[in-house]
């Protein structure tokens, strides 16, 4: 067994975040739960930053128990609250790196951690803990199989995106430019379809087509709390996505979800069974073949400028409610959704698989660490 001290070194130098795009800006805030890695930052700080490498490992050290843990792909700068640990040469990058994703090591890091409502990982005693010392052909063994294992999550989420981006293509196309097919087959605007003007929307929008209030697609509910349930299979969404899941569920089915409180502008769909926070709104679907028309027609909304709180961003029902939706014709809500639902589909077909793979990986993690499996 050996010391991480032994084997990597905080990594100490600034640079200007004149030599860095925001896409390689790293802070606690855009590192993701649960070791999911991270996602684009919203804005760069002014002050200098922890200049990183490719295959450094950077950790969160803003509450260690969410456990936000990402391996570098890309140079960049990390934040003051981000520790950027370098492996050196007596140790295999993807071995150290699985080895810090370990349950072990965050609840190793909360042990030494200081503070109560915001604790903070001792960067001494971090570098305290014990790396399995194996031979280096068998740490490259270890590191790559489950390096493969997360490349093909991260394929598996390449797709979705993909497949998310072509259903919003296709909403803006034919319900921003209102070039549905019509009868014909031919785009309707462009080919002349009559439109009239909607003195609410202060717009032009088809002609047979209306507009209502939020409360004709949706029925909001309040979530609830998740920490009286035991691990199990059914997801628990926040405002940030997934944090845990569950042995019971809060509603089964198409459903959006708004949050109450934070992040206000991350609107998700969902069509599972699942439970939602106490944070977090979810919401029953009314109208047939609507929901995934509804989540297109609010996700870019600007939900902070409608915001209720005084110190925490806050949204309420009513304010949802109070939002106008326009109704296109039943048939066209129809024909999107027959089209859309496909590849949310496979978009769950890809969430299962992933989260199949993550039990995998988590369950071969300990045992490849301590040397009860090993790679052939």
């Amino acid at each position: 067994m050996s010391e991480l001290s032994n084997v990597s070194c905080y990594v100490t130098e600034k640079i200007s975040v004149d030599n860095i795009d925001i896409s390689e800006y790293i802070t606690t805030d855009n590192l993701l739960q649960n070791k999911r890695g991270r996602v684009l930052a919203e804005k760069l700080p002014t002050q200098k930053v922890t200049k990183f490498k490719k295959d450094d490992i950077l950790i969160a050290n803003i509450r260690p128990y969410l456990k936000k843990i990402w391996q570098a792909d890309i140079e960049g700068g990390a934040s003051s609250d981000v520790l950027v640990i370098r492996p050196n040469d007596l140790i295999d990058n993807n071995f150290l790196y699985y080895a810090l994703t370990q349950d072990s090591f965050f609840e190793y890091v909360m042990k030494g951690s200081k503070g109560t409502k915001m604790p903070r990982g001792d960067k001494s005693q971090i570098m305290n803990f014990v790396i399995p010392d194996l031979d280096i052909d068998e740490q490259i063994k270890i590191g790559k199989l489950l390096k493969s294992i997360d490349q093909k999550i991260q394929i598996n989420n390449q797709i979705n995106q993909e497949l998310e981006a072509m259903a919003k293509t296709l909403y803006d196309y034919w319900f921003v430019q209102f070039d549905f097919p019509d009868q014909n087959g031919k785009p309707y605007k462009s080919s002349g379809g009559k439109m009239v003007y909607h003195p609410e929307l202060k717009r032009e929008i088809p002609e047979g087509w209306g507009v209502e209030k939020l409360s004709h697609f949706l029925t909001i509910k309040n979530g609830k709390d998740h920490k009286h349930l035991q691990d199990g299979k059914f997801a628990v969404y926040g405002s940030g996505g997934i944090m845990r899941t569950v042995t019971d569920y809060l509603y089964s089915g198409e459903s959006i979800l708004f949050p109450r409180k934070g992040t206000l502008n991350n609107v998700m769909y969902v069509n599972e069974k699942f439970w939602t926070v106490d944070t977090m709104f979810y919401s029953e679907v009314n109208k047939n073949n609507s929901a995934l028309y509804v989540f297109y027609s609010v996700k870019d909304i600007d939900f902070n400028k409608l915001n209720t709180g005084t110190g925490v961003p806050s949204m309420t029902s009513s304010i949802l409610y109070d939002l106008s939706i326009i109704v296109p014709e039943d048939n066209i809500l129809e024909k999107f959704n027959t089209v859309v639902k496909r590849n949310y589909e496979t978009i769950k077909l890809n969430n299962i698989q992933n989260q199949e793979l993550i039990q995998l990986r988590d369950w071969l993690l300990p045992m490849l660490m301590n040397g009860q499996v090993k790679v052939e």
